[in-house]
């Protein structure tokens, strides 16, 4: 599949488009596109910049996720993961960082900061009923199977 993409800042042109890191990756690498080192302070959040925008054809979505190797390491994931870039958005890709670690977090130029992930989707119509159909499960939910 062949997305478009482009950048919005020709000062991080040299920076990497998101890529695999292996023949079995789902999720490709993004990179932070900042001029100055950004200090996530412990608690906080911050959008940090990709200096990219895409353009997906319509039925799919961009999923921006964390990376393990920062959330285990560091604490810092991305924030409202897995974030939604919609098939008719336009600007550019920011993932919303958010430190949980107890130490402060510096985002330098070009360190990998999330995943971005594309999934199909599908519209649906809401059919109102009265009464759903009878599962074992029912109506159990938030621990309910006991696992």
């Amino acid at each position: 599949m062949k997305v478009e993409i482009t950048r919005t800042k020709e000062e991080f042109a040299d920076l990497p488009l998101p890529q695999y890191q292996t023949a079995g990756s789902a999720g490709m690498d993004v990179y932070a596109a900042v001029s100055v080192d950004v200090v996530l302070c412990a608690g906080g959040v911050a959008i940090i910049p990709t200096s990219l925008a895409i353009s997906l054809p319509i039925g799919y979505e961009c999923q921006v996720r964390s990376r393990s190797g920062l959330a285990a390491k560091n604490g810092v994931f991305a924030l409202n993961a897995p974030g939604t870039i919609d098939s008719d958005y336009r600007g550019e890709i920011g993932v919303i960082l958010a430190n949980f670690g107890k130490e402060d977090f510096v985002v330098r130029r070009g360190d990998r900061i999330a995943q971005l992930v594309i999934a199909r989707y599908e519209y649906v119509d809401w059919d109102e009923v009265d009464e759903l159909d009878a599962t074992a499960r029912g109506a159990g939910g938030f621990g309910s199977t006991g696992k």
